[in-house]
């Protein structure tokens, strides 16, 4: 292919780069892309191996190397993006590999990527398209190519499984063989490109088995944690245990003589470090380090304290609504019968099986950072700022995370961190590791909330309004506070929305009111896997159950009442209804409860099926889920994700993150239980799509998970679970 730019880097200022990149769960807004086709770097690389366009290089052997930029961390995204593109590429998939591509080179070439985080299940939905594109760019110019040699019309030329066959003479050729001269062809115009209809598909919507499984069961796979760099240090850190506090001191001289320790050092105004040869010795040393700190006045500050501020928001003056039909308050008041009740979730740490880390290398000219993160553009942003060196000089070279969760995707802290270790070992190499009780004690974790919500239903049974006043702490408040209008922040009410298209609520009703009341604390919070749609979807769906026994009316059937204008949100929960069996007999002793909800451009519900003991002992036997995403990429890792779903969100009803004097009290899986193996229940999954969208997956069916299993022990006990963990309630899961 013709080079239609120059190989030099973008012409763009670290301070625009800096401001686009700064956008909390987002990619870059530099307003340019170069169309899916151009590259600026050589097409021929040697050995005969040819870059037919940014996403497809092919080998002499027929192998075609597909280039991602999304951030693989368990939930497929790699092979997802493969099979998108394999499917319009026409390859043999018994032949594809992937490459991925760091952020310096995507910068380099005018972000011909595009987008390189991967959050907000958005990492398929959100490039399905161009991706698909430009597979099917790369499969039009090696046509292009064979009919070139054959000197015959490209529609007379035909590919399966990377072979292309002249029907009319009977030649046949294959990819390797035509990449070279293919390479060199202009790209098509990418009006001119037609995607196939799923119904032609047979890479994409498959159930292949995913491209990096082997490595991660040899591991053959390196994590952050495994990085092993010629002449490398190590390091690990200690923050004030109290946010907002101060590092005041630390004796070196305690620690300095102690094997292997090569320097302790401050790393920022709260952050102190000990580097060494290896992490433990960086870490006993650590923990031997008198350190002085001065923890100020959030000290003082409690769960407790926490709690009563939240509560204050639940009937102030100073919230704001965002669906206001009708009069809510009003139709309530006057109805013949009426409930409120009160939700609590506590903060909840992403708990990653990999703790937070990085690798930097800095040079007089160059910045490099080895990170598993959720946002390489994010991270080359931060490298950049920190390191002082331009963005041209600085490359973040992605790594598999071991767990994600949204903990690695919007604040920079651990690349600020390793860079302020690394400008100590000019030129050398410095892991920095954090332990569990850093990782647990200074997280971003999921925002609490508390919720109060009142309903009246009529002598028939029939809803008459909904009144929800939710009172929590502002993500976009720490992170992202330009998003922040006129002092409301609608991100808060995530799942509740009027709009459709994302995370619409799924009722409708002539009397609704929705409100949120911003209460923030000390401790940071971000986005935790669902954000806030897991939050509001256990205070709505736990109080439609409430409700619906107040009107003396089946779950089911009640919520079908108020679904007439959300045939998608209907579509989900009959099909989890009718997969479950809801209404046929259990065995005794086990209850079923149902839940829907909509978040990430995705429908979901939930139908669980629980037995309680009369020690409070929680069994979940079975979950059974419909999710309506639209298309499926890999019905086997949509599965997976939603059985992921379950473990992750089971693990909320087991713990929570409290404070007490300040600090955060669940340090280690001593104290923050996580989802066990044994208590996990039999998961099915139904998918009825309805093939006109794309919607997310790693993150929707999470919050249909709790809700449903909490109105199933309503079910068995006869009493609402309205707080968490279930501690609080008397409740043990087992």
């Amino acid at each position: 292919m013709k080079n239609t730019t120059s190989s030099k880097s973008v012409n763009i200022s670290r301070r625009q780069f800096l401001v686009g990149s700064a956008a909390a769960g987002g990619g870059l807004a530099l307003g340019f892309h170069l169309p899916f086709g151009v590259s600026t770097a050589v097409a021929a690389q040697g050995d005969g191996v040819a870059e037919i366009n940014a996403w497809v290089v092919v080998k002499p052997d027929d192998t075609c190397v597909i280039r991602f930029v999304r951030a693989e961390m368990g939930q497929g995204t790699r092979t997802g993006l493969a099979q998108l593109i394999a499917e319009e590429l026409g390859c043999d998939w018994s032949k594809v590999t992937t490459e991925s591509i760091t952020a310096g080179q995507n910068l380099a070439r005018k972000r011909v990527w595009r987008v390189m985080s991967t959050a907000g299940s958005r990492g398929i939905r959100e490039s399905q398209d161009y991706v698909r594109r430009g597979g099917a760019a790369a499969r039009m110019m090696l046509l292009q190519a064979a009919a070139n040699q054959w000197q015959v019309p490209v529609g007379e030329v035909s590919v399966t499984a990377g072979v292309i066959t002249h029907a009319g003479s009977g030649r046949s050729t294959t990819y390797g063989k035509v990449a070279a001269a293919a390479a060199k062809i202009a790209p098509p115009d990418e009006k001119s490109i037609v995607l196939k209809n799923h119904t032609d598909w047979k890479i994409a919507g498959k159930p292949l088995r995913r491209l990096d499984t082997a490595a991660k069961l040899n591991g053959s796979q390196v994590y952050g944690i495994d990085l092993k760099l010629p002449g490398m240090l190590h390091a690990t850190v200690k923050d004030c245990p109290v946010y907002g506090g101060k590092l005041v001191s630390f004796d070196e001289s305690k620690v300095a003589g102690m094997p292997g320790v090569k320097r302790v050092l401050r790393v920022n105004d709260s952050t102190v470090a000990v580097v060494a040869d290896t992490w433990w010795r960086a870490k006993k040393a650590l923990d031997a380090l008198p350190i002085v700190w001065d923890e100020g006045p959030n000290a003082k500050v409690n769960s407790a304290s926490i709690a009563e501020h939240l509560k204050s928001g639940l009937t102030s003056n100073d919230a704001f609504a965002d669906i206001n039909t009708g009069d809510a308050p009003k139709a309530i008041a006057a109805s013949a019968k009426k409930i409120e009740a009160v939700y609590s979730v506590p903060f909840t740490s992403h708990t990653t099986m990999e703790p937070m880390n990085c690798t930097v290398k800095l040079g007089a000219d160059k910045a490099e950072i080895w990170i598993p993160t959720q946002n390489a553009e994010a991270s080359l942003a931060a490298l950049s700022s920190s390191s002082g060196l331009p963005l041209d000089k600085c490359e973040v070279y992605g790594l598999d995370l071991g767990g994600g969760f949204g903990r690695r995707i919007g604040n920079q802290d651990v690349v600020r961190q390793g860079v302020a270790i690394a400008k100590a070992f000019p030129g050398t190499p410095v892991k920095m590791v954090w332990s569990r009780e850093e990782d647990q004690a200074h997280d971003f974790y999921r925002p609490i909330a508390q919720a109060r919500l009142a309903a009246g239903v009529d002598d028939g049974g029939n809803l008459t309004g909904l009144h929800i006043r939710v009172s929590g702490q502002s993500i976009n408040a720490f992170a992202n506070p330009a998003a922040i209008k006129d002092g409301k922040d609608r991100r808060q009410l995530q799942g509740l929305w009027p709009q459709p298209h994302d995370a619409q609520i799924g009722y409708t009703h002539a009397n609704l009111r929705t409100e949120y009341a911003m209460r923030n604390t000390h401790l940071p919070v971000g986005p935790w896997r669902g954000v806030n749609t897991n939050q509001n979807g256990i205070f709505l769906e736990c109080f439609m159950d409430e409700v619906a026994k107040l009107a003396g009316k089946d779950p089911l059937e009640f919520r079908r009442s108020l679904m007439s204008e959300r045939p998608k949100h209907l579509g989900v929960l009959n099909a989890a209804a009718e997969k479950a069996g809801w209404g046929k007999p259990l065995p005794k002793g086990v209850h079923r409860g149902i839940a829907q909800f909509m978040g990430y451009g995705s429908y979901s519900a939930a139908v669980a099926e629980v037995s309680v003991s009369s020690k409070g002992e929680v069994k979940v036997h079975r979950c059974v889920f419909a999710l309506d995403c639209g298309n499926v990429v890999n019905p086997d890792q949509v599965a997976a994700q939603i059985e992921g779903s379950v473990a992750y969100g089971m693990t909320t009803l087991h713990s929570e993150i409290s404070v007490a004097n300040g600090r955060v009290v669940e340090t280690n899986f001593h104290n923050f239980r996580v989802m066990q193996i044994a208590e996990m229940p039999k998961v099915e999954v139904v998918l009825p799509l309805t093939r006109d969208f794309w919607g997310g997956v790693g993150e929707p069916t999470i919050c249909v998970v709790v809700p449903a299993i909490l109105n199933a022990i309503h079910a068995a006990t006869g009493k609402p679970v309205r707080s968490l963990p279930l501690g609080k309630q008397g409740l043990t899961l087992v």
